[in-house]
């Protein structure tokens, strides 16, 4: 009798939970939940980096950030990754996430062109002219044949051709 007893209440308590009998776990969790994963491979970095590129160029912003912060999670100092990292959170305007991956990458690649290109357009997007095109003229004069350097300068100049406006100008329209 009681035999039955433990047995029904057994099947009652495998009843209240989300498995079968044989899903129970000393942890509270199911045994699926700390499933054994010695066999998983590494991930390597160059796999994320390249899914980043592919999302930043279909402008999906976020999910380049995140992709870029796994690599630079796997690799640290991987000068790609801080680079896209940088420039996707710039396109986010988190420019705080942008500034610290930029302080850390200059010292990684000095004062390349990337580098210049990069933090320019950055300063671009702040609104900060002056020293956008202080950066921008750096990375040209390095390298007067990249394209991207001539693109940023033009792209600069016709930034400052549009008049400012103080604040509120438009008002009443």
């Amino acid at each position: 009798m009681r035999a039955t007893v433990f047995i029904v209440s057994l099947i009652a308590l495998a009843a209240c939970t989300e498995g079968g009998i044989g899903d129970f776990s000393s942890f509270g969790d199911n045994a699926a939940t700390i499933a054994d994963t010695s066999n998983v491979e590494y991930y390597p970095d160059d796999q994320l980096i390249v899914a980043a590129k592919v999302q930043f160029s279909a402008k999906n912003y976020g999910k380049a950030s995140t992709l870029f912060k796994r690599a630079i999670d796997v690799a640290p100092n991987d000068p790609q990754a801080l680079l896209g990292y940088a420039a996707s959170s710039d396109m986010l305007r988190r420019f705080d996430q942008a500034d610290m991956a930029y302080r850390k990458l200059q010292p990684i690649i000095g004062n390349r062109v990337e580098f210049h290109n990069n933090y320019g357009y950055s300063q671009l997007l702040r609104g900060n002219l002056q020293v956008a095109r202080r950066h921008f003229l750096i990375a040209y004069e390095q390298d007067p044949s990249n394209a991207y350097a001539a693109n940023n300068l033009e792209l600069l100049r016709n930034s400052s051709n549009y008049q400012r406006r103080a604040r509120g100008d438009l008002r009443g329209l």
